[in-house]
């Protein structure tokens, strides 16, 4: 036999195994299977939410489920390990088999999907994904989801993290499928990030905090030495010199920039003496100007009076003519 078939056929075992063992444990509340393979033979490791019903009185049930694991599915000397579910409502195969169960008594497939949702997220899970397809109101096959939480639905996380749960509901009008997937609550996801404080990195990771503190240790006096050179090497007299004949220019600039300053000052002050004896000397004629107007206002006077006289003198020399 190729070792391809040989894989497939050891797989098919455990499915149908895993099928038998769902369907004698119903009761108990099949949670898991795991089947190892030891040097002692074949260990059956079982996961159910009452474990006192798989063993039995006495151990005849887990005795009976032996003998048939070994008779019709050929595995070598098995032994059975029975444990308890801590979180039945975190359990995916649990929780699907108790929302068959309950669509199985009449509970409207609605109602029944959000009360299993509700139930697992208070339970502490971080996400949960449940699908009911089938005969749901009518003839017609449909598909109802729900969901809540953080899903994952390819990748590593959900390889990691994921846990898938299937059961089946038997009804009048046909057979309905349920699907649960819960995300653990210990699941961490790549976006959770949280930034540690200097204390807690060192209690977490005191090697590499020593170690950075010896590396820096070793480096503050190698740059000390690296910097002392660069202190006493350089002679920087000349360029001194040289950046110092820069600013004596930039300070002969303004010397030469004032020197026009002070010829304009100068004219200044000669437009500022021109100013006052310009208007001495308009001041002047003003003044002789005064006694000018009196004498014509003098003048006046006498050249009316003769008028008024001689006009009598006119008359008089026209009466004689006459």
């Amino acid at each position: 036999m190729a070792s391809e078939k040989k894989f497939v056929a050891e797989n098919v075992r455990r499915v149908l195994l895993k099928e038998y063992l769902m369907k004698e444990v119903s009761r108990a509340g099949f949670g898991g299977l795991d089947v190892q393979r030891t040097p002692m033979g074949t260990a059956v490791i079982l996961a159910t939410e009452r474990p006192g019903l798989v063993i039995g009185r006495r151990g005849q049930t887990i005795k009976n489920l032996t003998t048939v694991i070994e008779e019709r599915f050929g595995f070598e000397n098995p032994q059975i390990e029975v444990h308890e579910v801590e979180n039945p409502n975190v359990n995916a195969q649990i929780m699907a088999e108790k929302l068959a169960f309950s669509l199985e008594r009449g509970w409207h497939f609605r109602r029944a999907g959000h009360s299993s949702v509700r139930r697992i997220m208070e339970s502490g899970a971080k996400g949960c994904h449940i699908t009911i397809a089938g005969k749901l109101t009518g003839q017609r096959k449909r598909t109802e989801k729900f969901k809540d939480g953080y899903i994952k639905f390819c990748g590593e996380p959900k390889l990691i993290f994921m846990s898938k749960g299937y059961a089946v509901a038997k009804m009048k009008q046909g057979i309905i499928g349920v699907t649960v997937e819960i995300m653990r609550a210990d699941a961490v996801l790549p976006s959770d990030i949280s930034v540690l404080n200097k204390t807690e990195a060192a209690d977490v990771l005191p090697d590499l905090i020593q170690k950075a503190k010896a590396e820096a240790v070793v480096e503050a006096p190698v740059e000390a030495a690296e910097e002392k050179p660069k202190k006493a090497a350089p002679k920087k007299a000349k360029p001194a010199k040289e950046e110092a004949a820069p600013v004596e220019a930039v300070a002969e600039a303004p010397a030469a920039e004032e020197k026009p300053k002070k010829k304009a000052s100068a004219k200044a002050k000669a437009v500022k003496e021109e100013a006052p004896a310009e208007a001495a000397a308009e001041e002047k004629p003003k003044a002789k100007k005064a006694p000018a107007k009196k004498k014509t206002d003098s003048e006046e006077k006498p050249k009316k009076a003769p008028a008024k006289k001689k006009a009598p003198a006119k008359a008089k020399a026209e009466k004689e003519a006459e």
